[in-house]
């Protein structure tokens, strides 16, 4: 052994290992950055770094801060509870945060010159969201509070009722009776404003049967304070007994001293109008907004609003993506967004005087742009083979540096696989555009066993991006192939590729799929021609169901993952009810053909391929029962079939070690059926 090698072991040092495959360890383990926060001077930028603690089987998140240049990284809190959400006070002194610590989640306050942080909040409610009024001098915050109560003194002494029934049952007089993973229970979501002083908080929703934000995924951007202080411009599904099949979001006005009910703002449009966010100097509201009821992935366009008039306009009518979140630079002549465009998420400056769009990064997954000092956009971005961190470029989109390296340690030590995009001629001979990652220390003599991801939405997209799910890195470090196709129905191809998916679900995209994968094969000769798996989750697990029926000779085995089985079942069993119906153009009752069109339970007889089936048992979006459902098809027909339950995952499966067990099972499945 050498004498280096001897001394370091001595010093209790471990001798420095040869980087290895990523894999299912990695990706759970990697920190994760989220909600970068420029200061109001634009030279320092806030953010939240998630560690996974696996021993508790949790994330823990922190506040950091970096200069704009990229110097003196450091950590702001490291408390053993959940810090998140970091807001800038108007002077810069200080952040204002999320804290799960002292036993619920509170709003906080750490000064930036030195100290300890302090709460701001001691409501009895706990807080799931906030925003702070341009002066500093108020709160808006987010509760979930019984919408006939006035006050929280009242909701209070409900609780404190609630807890001492002897009896279980809930009573339902309408839809939601629950939501993506959680069953209601009375309460709403309402924005409450509370003094940063100290004081009453007042619901200015009161009476309102309507959360904002709205749920399951709605936060901070769905509502702000008017530049004055003394309203707040908030979104809201206020629809009565049709929530669960409308899309109808609107934009509301409330005074700050509740003494007012709500006013609408959105009247005239019935699909979605979301994501407020005022100008600069206070007289523009800007918005995104959706134009079709009942579309969920309709296209959102930048709405414009004088303010206080009320005079639109619709920025981006011309622009054929789908603006996500919006900021304004600092001069109010241009707003940042980003948008899904041809595989990647890109940033896009759109002039306000005209609403030419241009784009300001290329290649990735950028989010969260924002203006800083010295004319530059701050945003996060990842690709592939990187997750998150945060960058800087000029306005013209030049000069693009990296600020942060927050996995730099954990990513010496991994290998990735290289990748790159192609593209091929899909249905009706339109471009179709897809990934293939190779597998890690790729050797272009070997042939490959191949794992064939689809991904869900149906209008989604496998993009240039680090996915801490569906990431095809951890088959690239197992040895495989991952090839991903963006068929007919993914988003950042235009709008109408995106539309044309509806009433098609088995038509259009498996021929997109099939002819992907043929083109794959004769692209990259490396991938093994009989040894592949097909995998998906969501609409990708219902392709996998459908593929079984419909290209039973295509692979050695298949992965569904929340998969519906059944389409007519699925409608009366799921809680969003629009977005089956714009999907299949119909009601079940009323034209039952459209869902036993493209239905995989018709195919049954055709089944013959292994399949392994995985479900949570908190997916009230796609239930349990499709999962048990699809698994029993396999079983009664012979076909090798297992089955894996999380009984406290929902649509998703997040908890750490739940995650790795996930990607432990699929691997072995594809190992089991391709490595022979």
């Amino acid at each position: 052994m050498p004498l280096s090698l001897l001394a370091a072991l001595a010093l209790g040092a471990s001798p420095a290992s040869a980087p290895h495959p990523f894999n299912q360890q990695d990706l759970v383990t990697l920190r994760r950055l989220s909600s970068p926060r420029v200061s109001p001077d634009g030279r320092q930028v806030a953010y939240v770094l998630r560690s996974t603690d696996l021993e508790a089987n949790r994330g823990r998140t922190d506040l950091w801060l970096v200069n704009l240049d990229g110097s003196a990284p450091r950590q702001l809190t490291s408390h053993p509870d959940s810090d998140s959400d970091p807001v800038w006070a108007p002077d810069g002194k200080s952040l204002f945060f999320l804290s799960s610590r002292g036993g619920s989640s509170q709003v906080w306050r750490l000064p930036l010159d030195g100290g300890e942080p302090l709460p701001v909040t001691k409501l009895p409610l706990d807080v799931n969201s906030f925003a702070v009024s341009r002066d500093g001098q108020r709160l808006a915050v987010a509760l979930d509070a019984r919408p006939d109560c006035a006050d929280l003194a009242c909701n209070t002494q409900r609780a404190a009722e609630a807890s001492k029934k002897k009896t279980t049952g809930r009573a339902y007089d309408q839809l939601f009776a629950r939501h993506w993973d959680t069953w209601k229970d009375g309460t709403r979501s309402h924005l409450f404003v509370v003094p940063v002083a100290g004081g009453t908080a007042v619901d200015v929703m009161k009476g309102m049967d309507a959360d904002a934000p709205s749920k399951p995924f709605g936060g901070a951007e769905e509502f702000t304070f008017t530049p004055d202080g003394k309203g707040i411009v908030f979104a809201a599904r206020d629809v009565g007994p049709t929530e669960s099949w409308s899309t109808d979001l609107d934009l509301f006005l409330a005074p700050v001293d509740g003494k007012t009910k709500p006013r609408k703002l959105t009247e005239k449009n019935r699909a979605t109008d979301t994501s407020p966010v005022f100008s600069p100097d206070g007289k523009t509201l800007a918005y995104v907004a959706m134009s079709r009821p009942g579309y969920e992935a309709d296209r959102y366009r930048v709405i414009l609003r004088t303010w206080p008039g009320g005079q639109e306009r619709v920025l981006t009518q011309d622009w054929d993506r789908s603006a996500g979140s919006l900021a304004w630079s600092k001069d109010g002549a241009t707003l940042y967004t980003t948008a899904n465009d041809v595989g990647q998420s890109t940033v896009f400056a759109l002039d306000v005087a005209t609403g030419k769009a241009r784009a300001l990064t290329q290649g990735g997954s950028a989010d969260g742009a924002q203006p800083a000092a010295d004319g530059q956009v701050v945003y996060a971005m990842d690709d592939l083979d990187s997750p998150s961190d945060l960058y800087a470029m000029k306005a013209d989109g030049t000069g693009a540096r990296q600020l942060t390296q927050v996995n730099k340690d954990a990513l010496a030590g991994i290998k990735f696989g290289a990748f790159e995009q192609f593209n091929f001629p899909g249905w009706n001979n339109e471009t179709v555009h897809g990934y293939v990652v190779k597998p890690v220390d790729f050797d272009p003599k070997r042939q490959y066993p191949l794992a064939f991801l689809i991904h869900g939405g149906p209008q989604g997209s496998f993009g240039n991006h680090f996915h801490y799910r569906w990431n095809p890195q951890v088959y690239a470090g197992r040895g495989y192939v991952a090839v991903m196709i963006d068929f007919h129905g993914s988003t950042g191809y235009g709008q109408a590729f995106t539309d044309s998916i509806a009433g098609d679900w088995g038509g259009k995209p498996l021929e997109d799929l099939q002819k992907g994968l043929n083109a794959a094969l004769q692209k990259y000769p490396f991938i093994h021609k009989t040894k592949r798996c097909a995998l998906g989750g969501s609409y990708g697990g219902y392709m996998i169901n459908w593929i079984a029926g419909n290209w039973a000779d295509g692979f050695q085995c298949l992965v569904n993952h929340d998969g519906i089985f059944d389409e007519r079942a699925a409608y009366y069993d799921t809680e969003e009810l629009w977005f089956p119906e714009w999907e299949h153009k119909a009601l079940p009752w009323e034209k039952p053909e459209a869902y036993e069109k493209f239905n995989p339970v018709n195919q049954v007889a055709k089944w013959k391929t292994p399949m392994l089936v995985i479900h949570g048992g908190k997916d009230y979006r796609v239930v349990d029962t499709q999962g048990i459902a699809t698994f029993t098809a396999l079983q009664r027909r012979g076909i090798p079939s297992r089955f894996l339950y999380f009984p406290d995952e929902n649509h998703w499966v997040l908890k750490p070690q739940n995650s790795i067990q996930w990607h432990d099972e699929v691997l072995g499945w594809l190992d089991r059926w391709t490595r022979k």
